[in-house]
């Protein structure tokens, strides 16, 4: 697939052509399986999701084991301490994305995203230990924030390979595998995590590096080879195209605008051990259950989704899929009932997978190659940092409110800014087919 070299001087349109429903490409045979039959996207596919299993086993045994520990030495709230994980980690998140994204759009994207899983497993490894010899809480923190600089280095790299390795006709095809691959982890890692935390939480943490390690090896075996870029000096203009281009788009800007609030208001998820223990009265493994529950429901609109041609009206359909999002996060939080809670957050899954798989393509798809790292590490720190803000801010309002409180107001939140965004970016209502979406620059 042909690069764009790298230029000092970027024009950006008011506004991009919006993509208008393509009856032609409706009759067009759509095939479910387009990007999965690209040998090197199956290997990256298959070496992500070993990732993505990876740190989803390590978020659950690092929130059972800090909420476990802080509930019986009582010398913290143990809701706070949930929060801080996600305070801790969102750090790196903001404060490197920038910095990554410049390094994803000068080098070797497939080596940046190898380091960076070597640095995630070797701060596993480490947790591992601090885990077995009942090491202090603050090195924990540490251990997690070290982590996330690694995956917050790799993370933009990662995100701008994909379009490296597939045609743009079917990036929308893969887009969805991807969202599917990351629910399938999301429902696999919490199950796996959970049945390991019942012999030993230290060993959650090797298993985890184990996986980081996976997909390391597995894009070793990739014939992709990095795009060839004019050499250009790095300054600050160059490190703020990203944040330019993004803010000059109305599109691209309200997409990523409604993740980030409906993540930073209505995430549930750092909050799930304490409702899994003190107000559903379960143990590890149904704490495992309703941690991978949002994934069982992505996982499943994500197959469904895989199967149809790109949507037609992906903006209405993204907007309706936050609203669904809101509501189902106050469900689980009002909920007394196992099954109930469980539904509950298998739709917030169900409707995170079409806002996500909306985003992305078209966060990838409008943005130029050569400046593809750069968005994608502001997209990083809208939907990244947000997962992990938005931790900390259910921690706090939770030590502060109580947890059911603060789920329900999250909900409710997210309800508010979705109105907001569709007021202020109407034109995201009016977008049209996933499959006409290009880049900005050829839109003319």
């Amino acid at each position: 697939m042909p690069q764009e070299p790298v230029s000092d001087v970027v024009s950006f349109p008011r506004d991009p052509v919006t993509a208008l429903d393509n009856p032609a490409s409706k009759a067009a045979r759509h095939d479910p399986y387009a990007a999965l039959r690209i040998r090197d996207y199956r290997l990256f596919w298959a070496g992500w999701v070993m990732s993505v299993i990876g740190q989803q086993i390590q978020e659950v045994a690092v929130g059972w084991d800090i909420f476990n520990r802080t509930r019986a030495e009582a010398k913290i709230n143990p809701l706070l301490a949930l929060g801080l994980i996600g305070g801790v980690i969102a750090i790196p998140i903001i404060a490197l994305a920038i910095p990554a994204g410049e390094l994803a759009d000068r080098f070797d994207r497939r080596k940046i995203i190898v380091l960076s899983m070597i640095g995630a497993a070797t701060t596993a490894v480490w947790l591992a230990w601090l885990s077995h010899a009942h090491g202090s809480l603050p090195l924990m923190y540490l251990c997690l924030f070290l982590g996330a600089c690694a995956s917050a280095l790799g993370w933009p790299a990662r995100s701008a390979f994909v379009p490296q390795i597939v045609p743009a006709a079917v990036f929308s095809n893969a887009a969805t595998w991807n969202s599917t691959g990351f629910q399938i982890s999301s429902m696999a890692g919490p199950a796996i995590g959970g049945l390991i935390l019942y012999w030993s939480i230290p060993l959650a943490y090797l298993a985890s590096a184990g996986c980081f390690l996976a997909f390391g090896a597995f894009l070793c075996f990739l014939d992709a080879k990095p795009p060839v870029r004019k050499p250009q000096p790095l300054t600050l203009d160059s490190l703020a195209i990203g944040i330019r281009f993004v803010f000059a788009n109305g599109i691209i800007l309200a997409t990523i605008s409604l993740d980030l609030f409906a993540v930073l208001l209505g995430g549930a998820t750092a909050l799930i051990p304490a409702f899994a223990k003190d107000i559903l009265h379960t143990g590890a493994g149904g704490f495992g259950v309703l941690r991978a529950a949002p994934a069982v429901g992505a996982l499943v609109m994500g197959l469904w989704l895989a199967h149809r041609p790109p949507m037609n009206k992906a903006g209405r359909n993204m907007i309706v899929a936050v609203v669904g999002f809101g509501l189902a996060t106050i469900v689980f939080g009002l909920s007394r009932d196992f099954w109930l809670s469980f539904l509950a957050l298998l739709m917030t899954g169900a409707c995170d997978s079409v806002s996500v798989i909306v985003r992305h393509t078209l966060v990838q798809l409008l943005t130029p190659d050569s400046m593809r790292g750069r968005v994608s590490a502001v997209n990083n720190i809208f939907i990244g940092a947000s997962n992990e803000i938005g931790g900390l801010e259910s921690g706090i309002t939770g030590a502060l409110l109580g947890a059911v409180r603060s789920v329900v107001l999250g909900g409710i939140g997210t309800l508010a800014a979705v109105g907001a965004v569709a007021a202020a970016w109407p034109e995201v209502l009016r977008f049209g087919s996933l499959k006409d979406a290009r880049p900005i620059e050829d839109q003319a």
